[in-house]
C-alpha cells in the first residue's frame, strides 16, 4: 500500500475536504492530488468519499473507518522517519508551546528560563488562547504541546497528563467591605459586580457552579481573557476580581489584596496536552520536567500510548 497517499488522503481530511488548499500545503497540484485518491480508492476497492458533482464533501463509512487506521499509521511512519535524526536535533530545533496568557505570565517563566540556558539552541514558540483552542492547535500538529485546564478532554486524540492543582483568589483594592467578611462567603461574593475570566477560560465553570451551588447567581460586570486586564479593572473601581490565585504577585500588594477562596470554589487542575502517538524529542520531554518536576517521562510516555497511570488529583501539588 502506498504510504504517500494515505498521509495525503488524511492531510484532505484535515483541510475538510478542500483539494486546492491541500494541494498547496503538499506542494503538489490539484488533478494529480485527486488522481492520488482514485487510485487509493482503486487499491482498496472502497468508495471513500462521498461527492458533490466534482467536489468532496465528506466519508463514507468505510471512509471513517480508513481514516482512524490511517491516522496510526501515518504517526507511525512519521516517528520512523525521524528516528534517523533524533540525535541530531536532540539540542536544536523549535518548540511550539500553545497556553493560556495567564499560564505564560506567571508560571511559564521559571521553566522556560531554565530551558533556554539547556537548550540555546532551541526557539520557543509561545501561542495563546482559549483552552479549546489549544487543544485544536495540538490536535492540528500547528504546537507540540498545550499547557491549559479546560477542554482537554474534548478532544479523544489527545492526552492529558495532569501537572498541577491550582486555587482562586478575589482581588479587592484596600479598605474594601469584603475585607472585614470573615469567613468569605458566596453570598457575600454574590453582593458584588464580578470580573472575572471568559466562561471556558481558566477554571471558569467550576465558579458558575459554586454560585449555582447555593442557588446565586453572579453579577458579572466584564469578561476577559487576561488576568492583567481584570486585576487593572478591580484597580479602577468596576468591581471584585475573581483570578487564579498564582496570578497575583508582590507588585500587585501595593494596591490591591487577594482573599484566597478555595473553601469556596473546587480546584482546578493544569494539564500538558499531547498528540497520542506524537513522537517527542527529548528536550520536549525535558521541557515538561522542568515545568513538572513530578511529572516522569515514563508518565507521559504511557499517556501518548493511551495507558495514562492512574493520577490522585488530590495529591497533585498546587500552582
Amino acid at each position: 500500500m502506498n504510504i504517500a497517499r494515505l498521509k495525503n488522503f488524511t492531510e484532505i481530511v484535515k483541510n475538510n475536504f478542500n483539494i486546492s488548499a491541500t494541494a498547496e500545503k503538499l506542494y503538489t497540484s490539484q488533478p494529480t492530488l485527486s488522481k492520488q485518491m482514485k487510485m487509493l480508492e482503486d487499491e482498496l476497492g472502497l468508495a471513500l468519499f462521498t461527492r458533490k458533482g466534482k467536489n468532496l464533501v465528506g466519508l463514507t463509512p468505510m471512509g471513517e473507518q480508513v481514516m482512524e487506521l490511517a491516522k496510526g499509521v501515518v504517526a507511525q511512519v512519521d516517528q520512523i522517519g525521524q528516528l534517523s535524526s533524533r540525535e541530531q536535533l536532540a539540542t536544536s530545533g523549535v518548540l511550539r508551546i500553545a497556553t493560556t496568557h495567564t499560564m505564560a505570565r506567571y508560571k511559564l517563566p521559571a521553566a522556560i528560563t531554565a530551558f533556554s540556558r539547556r537548550y540555546p539552541e532551541v526557539t520557543i514558540h509561545l501561542h495563546q488562547g482559549a483552552p479549546a483552542q489549544l487543544a485544536q492547535m495540538v490536535q492540528n500538529g500547528d504546537v507540540e504541546m498545550a499547557i491549559a485546564t479546560e477542554s482537554m478532554h474534548l478532544f479523544d486524540e489527545l492526552a492529558a497528563v495532569p501537572c498541577y492543582r491550582w486555587g482562586r483568589s478575589v482581588v479587592v483594592p484596600h479598605g474594601h467591605p469584603l475585607l472585614d467578611c470573615q469567613p468569605l462567603s458566596m453570598g457575600d461574593l454574590a453582593r458584588y459586580p464580578l470580573i472575572t475570566y471568559v466562561f471556558g477560560f481558566t477554571g471558569r465553570s467550576k465558579m458558575d457552579v459554586a454560585f449555582g451551588r447555593h442557588g446565586l447567581s453572579p453579577r458579572i460586570v466584564l469578561t476577559a481573557t487576561d488576568t492583567d486586564i481584570i486585576k487593572h479593572y478591580v484597580r479602577l473601581g468596576m468591581g471584585v476580581g475573581v483570578i487564579a490565585t498564582a496570578a497575583f504577585d508582590e507588585g500587585d500588594k501595593e494596591n490591591l489584596v487577594a482573599l484566597n477562596i478555595d473553601h469556596l470554589i473546587a480546584s482546578s487542575v493544569a494539564h500538558v496536552c499531547l498528540r497520542r502517538h506524537a513522537h517527542l524529542r527529548d528536550y520536549m520531554y525535558d521541557f515538561i520536567h522542568l515545568f513538572a518536576p513530578h511529572v516522569s517521562r515514563e508518565t507521559v510516555q504511557l499517556s501518548l500510548l493511551n495507558q495514562p497511570q492512574a493520577t490522585q488529583l488530590a495529591t497533585l501539588p498546587w500552582l
